[in-house]
């Protein structure tokens, strides 16, 4: 790796204010790679679907749904001083068909680029598969955050072993306090905490969390579900409330609003870390069995929390060898057994969280930028050596 020469990389991506876990993503990370002196303070591209407030990390705009701009933001790249490009990529923060137009960027690209993948489809549609298969094959790197994609990336999308890097989802670090101690600091003492947290959308299943929360109330009269988010800006855009208001009727007709808590607002970090904290179990009860990275699930696995979760891909990943408990998909019965489970045997749920723990202590954004800045550098010095 040459050391001797500060490089420069900018991320294309969603960025705070958009409120999007792939900004918060972003900004943890090029924030760690600050503190990484091999790097100039690398800069970033922001994805805008409506007027944001952005800092002064954000060198331009592109403007997800007029398509002019992808073209227009390649050339501004192309001269600029960038010498690397991630682009972070996930189909919907994209305009057109599955976010087709991210094409007409890569096409026009003449510097090196980086894709990293936030989601990684066994089943696409022909026009996602076409899309990630030319990314894959103009990309000089494909990052994905969990080794069962890498099979797919190659089988279903064509692209080469040699192309595919895994890095963990990153984790912020904090020195926190004692779970019984925040339980108390939230009105919470004495009480078994399963939470989930998130923006909300049909998706996400919460409605089975709700179901077993009932049956386990039934036997457990000291529990309680943090839903904790507000709707995702696209579902309310379109539906309104209508999802949380769902949610809300059935705890009212399982007559258990004691036992389920909503916070309905954006969640700082801060924020999630400490609900996480005061967690006993979190769960995901998400519906999609192809899910292949989930930053909340990564969170918990940071904070090593006991995991009650379905079976999709990313959690199949993250649970394994005694990390979590994994639940059959829509069906509340299964989740239900599984927390109480970890309620009525202490022992075990204290094994979980020690093997969680362990695997979260990798993923903390410090490892997980060192990770990058490796890949950064070695693709630029390669690219340098072929062009000799």
């Amino acid at each position: 790796m040459v050391l001797n020469k500060t490089r420069n990389v900018a991320f294309l991506s969603t960025y705070p204010s958009r409120e999007c876990g792939l900004a918060t993503f972003t900004q943890d990370l090029v924030r760690e790679l600050d503190k990484i002196k091999i790097l100039n303070k690398p800069k970033v591209i922001a994805v805008s679907d409506n007027d944001y407030e952005y800092s002064d990390r954000v060198i331009m705009e592109l403007m997800q749904h007029d398509r002019k701009s992808y073209a227009a933001i390649a050339e501004a790249v192309n001269n600029s001083d960038i010498e690397l490009l991630v682009i972070e990529h996930e189909y919907g923060i994209f305009g057109g068909e599955a976010g087709e137009y991210i094409l007409d960027l890569a096409d026009n690209l003449q510097i090196p680029f980086i894709t990293t993948l936030h989601t990684v489809l066994p089943n696409p549609t022909v026009k996602q598969k076409n899309i990630l298969e030319r990314l894959g094959e103009k990309s000089v790197k494909i990052v994905t955050m969990a080794k069962n994609t890498k099979p797919v990336l190659q089988s279903v999308y064509g692209i080469d072993a040699s192309k595919i890097e895994v890095i963990h989802h990153g984790v912020p670090y904090r020195t926190l306090e004692s779970r019984d101690k925040l339980k108390k600091k939230f009105g919470l003492a004495g009480r078994n905490v399963v939470s989930t947290f998130g923006l909300l959308s049909p998706g996400k299943g919460l409605e089975y969390g709700i179901e077993a929360i009932a049956k386990v109330a039934e036997r457990h009269k000291d529990i309680v579900y943090l839903i904790l988010g507000q709707t995702h800006p696209q579902i309310k855009k379109q539906y309104g409330e209508a999802y949380r208001e769902k949610l809300v009727k059935m705890v009212d007709e399982l007559g258990i609003r004691e036992h389920v808590w909503f916070v309905d607002k954006y969640l700082t970090k801060d924020e999630i870390i400490h609900y996480l904290q005061l967690s006993d179990i979190y769960m995901t009860p998400y519906l999609g069995k192809d899910q292949a990275v989930s930053g909340t699930l990564a969170y918990a696995v940071g904070y090593g929390r006991v995991i009650v979760s379905t079976p999709y891909s990313y959690a199949k990943e993250m649970l394994a060898e005694g990390r979590g408990l994994l639940a059959e998909f829509n069906d509340s019965d299964s989740l239900a057994r599984l927390i109480m489970y970890v309620l009525d045997n202490p022992e075990a749920k204290k094994e979980m969280e020690e093997r969680t723990f362990n695997l979260g202590r990798t993923m903390m954004w410090k490892n997980v930028a060192a990770c990058y800045t490796k890949l950064f550098i070695n693709t630029l010095d390669k690219m340098k050596a072929q062009a000799m």
